[in-house]
């Protein structure tokens, strides 16, 4: 399931600021994990996959690096995107 741009709107809508935010570390960050999730899913299924692997990887360092900016920036944020995401720290 690739995602639409529907999805990707209402990604946005839901944590950014608007359904346009597609700038803010928030909204980043869960679109981020929609891929990630993805990505993991098809990587259950085809274990020898490693390209696929390597681009999870990537994307889980992206996410993590976003994290970590937002967590300096703005420690609030950052606590309620880990909750609503339901993220490990």
């Amino acid at each position: 399931m690739k995602l639409t741009k529907e999805s990707k709107k209402e990604i946005f809508g839901k944590y950014g600021k608007s359904n346009s935010d597609t700038g803010s570390p928030e909204s980043q960050i869960a679109l981020f994990s929609a891929r990630i999730s993805h990505l993991t899913d098809h990587l259950k299924q085809n274990r020898k996959d490693f390209s696929t692997q390597r681009a999870l990887l990537k994307l889980v360092g992206k996410r993590r690096r976003l994290l970590d900016y937002l967590k300096k920036k703005d420690i609030e944020k950052y606590r309620a995107i880990i909750a609503s995401l339901e993220l490990r720290k």
